[in-house]
């Protein structure tokens, strides 16, 4: 069953999760606010009309009045009361209190319940990234980051996110990804999201100098990490790139870019959209990288040798050697050797089977 069907499945649950749960996360502390906010309302306005109607005095005298009686700090009566309004200010103090006591109440549950929330979530975030290796940690969730999110959980990676929004955080919580909410910018962060276990991590973050920071720091705790970094500006692209990033994406660029081969090719744009599997697509074809591993039996024959198209029906863009060089549209005489990597397009099953072959 491949990654691709397993991600759609975990993407489901996780949404109907979302609408089970979701809206107690996000609503339940709004609600509990405005029922404070309404219970004291109501209750002060009752005071106010009161005084009012059974003393005859003006509203803002009665809703003076009305404060010091709920509030219970002690003032002397501001205007005589009769034996009714007495009565009724008795009535009052009593259900004034009762009022307050129940707010406290209702706001110290909520306090309660949030601080447990948050360190629970805590725990059970650091549990999951305990048990992480080779996985990919995304820094920041905006627009970009949620992006990078979609396209990481679709192929089926494991991932750690980390923003400094409690509410951004929710997103990523919703999904079922571990979450850290701190900033990425310090290295006990990235310590805590297992960066020195980590293959890969993006900089997302919406502010250059961080994404620049959160690089250099990611670069000296695991020199060995792929990091893709996001820059706002393109006078930061230089900067990422001397920090440590491999690859700097401008987003207006990159926006600019696509406009403009829809424009003038339309039908190469959506050949490579369904080729990299971009979401939309319809069709079950991906290209992919595959390193070739000193076990597998393809070592030492070459690409027409091992029948790789006529056998699974994938095609071979590319050969990288260990060395570095490239080689484009590799003839069948290219041997096939222990650290190339190959990059191929082909179905994903057929893909996954070329990966099992090669990987040994």
């Amino acid at each position: 069953m491949d990654r691709r069907s397993n991600a759609a499945r975990r993407h489901d649950n996780v949404s109907r999760e979302k609408t089970v749960n979701g809206a107690q996360l996000l609503t339940g502390p709004r609600r509990s606010i405005v029922l404070i906010v309404a219970l004291l309302t109501t209750v002060l306005l009752a005071g106010t009309f009161g005084f009012a109607i059974i003393e005859g005095q003006p509203l803002f005298e009665s809703f003076y009045m009305a404060l010091t009686t709920l509030t219970t700090v002690g003032y002397d009566e501001i205007f005589p009361l009769s034996r009714s309004g007495r009565i009724f200010n008795s009535i009052l103090i009593i259900s004034g209190v009762t009022a307050v006591f129940v707010a406290i109440g209702i706001l110290g549950d909520l306090l309660i319940q949030l601080e447990l929330g948050n360190y629970f979530g805590h725990r059970k975030a650091m549990r999951k990234i305990e048990q992480l290796s080779d996985h990919y940690i995304v820094c920041g969730l905006g627009r970009v980051g949620r992006g990078v999110i979609r396209e990481l959980v679709r192929s089926d990676v494991p991932i750690v996110v980390v923003d400094q929004s409690e509410e951004r955080a929710e997103w990523s919580r919703a999904q079922g990804l571990p979450t850290l909410v701190a900033d990425a910018t310090v290295d006990a962060t990235l310590e805590q999201a297992a960066i020195h276990r980590a293959k890969g991590l993006v900089a997302a973050i919406g502010n250059d100098a961080e994404n620049v920071y959160v690089t250099l720091s990611a670069k000296v705790l695991n020199p060995k990490l792929l990091i893709a970094a996001r820059a706002t500006n393109e006078g930061a692209e230089q900067k990422l790139m001397r920090a440590g990033a491999q690859t700097v994406f401008t987003p207006y660029t990159f926006i600019g870019h696509r406009l403009a081969q829809a424009l003038l090719r339309p039908h190469v744009l959506s050949f490579l959209d369904v080729a990299s599997a971009f979401e939309g697509s319809h069709l079950d074809l991906e290209i992919e990288q595959i390193k070739v591993s000193p076990s597998s039996a393809s070592v030492g024959t070459t690409i027409e040798d091992s029948n790789l198209r006529e056998r699974l029906g994938v095609i071979v863009l590319a050969v990288t050697k260990s060395g570095g060089e490239m080689k484009f549209n590799p003839p069948g005489s290219t041997t096939i050797e222990s650290g190339d990597i190959m990059v191929a397009m082909g179905e994903r099953q057929k893909l996954e089977e070329m990966e099992r072959e090669l990987e040994g």
